[in-house]
């Protein structure tokens, strides 16, 4: 039986749905550190032009979910890609951030990455923690009291990294 939740590549179109996911969380700032102020067109450029792709998990002709990739760093540590994942809030539980997670790295070593790390996993966000490790990421690094949470104050941050396997035999 085919799967009903595609993940194919973000087309403008795209965007009003995309951007009805993306608000609420940004405006949160529980996990991500983006200005939760952030002006629509600067949250679709963050989004959706600066990644080097961008995608959404689709079921049905509704967008449940969106996933950026782009490298890490440029120039010797463009080797590395950073991911980020966001999946509307109905949706949760349903395992769309997890198809979107092993989507990313079939994309990421097609497009010659090496790794992925993800930056700065806030550390009272207990599901994607438990997510990322269950999908092989470690953490590798521990940023004390990097984020600000509206709730919980100052709480540390994770570094996660994941060496793309089939490029290490």
């Amino acid at each position: 039986m085919k799967d009903p939740i595609e993940i194919r590549p973000y087309r403008p179109e795209d965007w009003e749905e995309v951007w009805e996911i993306l608000r609420p969380v940004f405006r949160s700032a529980k996990t991500y550190a983006v200005d939760p102020e952030i002006d629509e067109e600067a949250a679709r450029d963050y989004w959706t032009r600066q990644p080097l792709h961008t995608l959404v998990a689709e079921e049905a002709g509704r967008i449940l979910g969106t996933y950026y990739l782009k490298a890490n760093h440029p120039g010797p540590g463009s080797h590395v890609c950073n991911c980020g994942y966001i999946v509307a809030p109905e949706t949760r539980g349903r395992g769309v951030a997890e198809r979107m997670c092993l989507h990313s790295q079939e994309l990421a070593e097609a497009s010659g990455f090496r790794a992925m790390q993800f930056n700065l996993v806030v550390s009272s966000n207990a599901p994607a923690i438990h997510l990322w490790k269950k999908l092989g990421f470690e953490i590798v690094g521990r940023l004390p009291e990097a984020f600000r949470h509206p709730n919980h104050g100052f709480v540390d941050a994770f570094v996660m990294f994941k060496r793309l396997d089939s490029l290490h035999h």
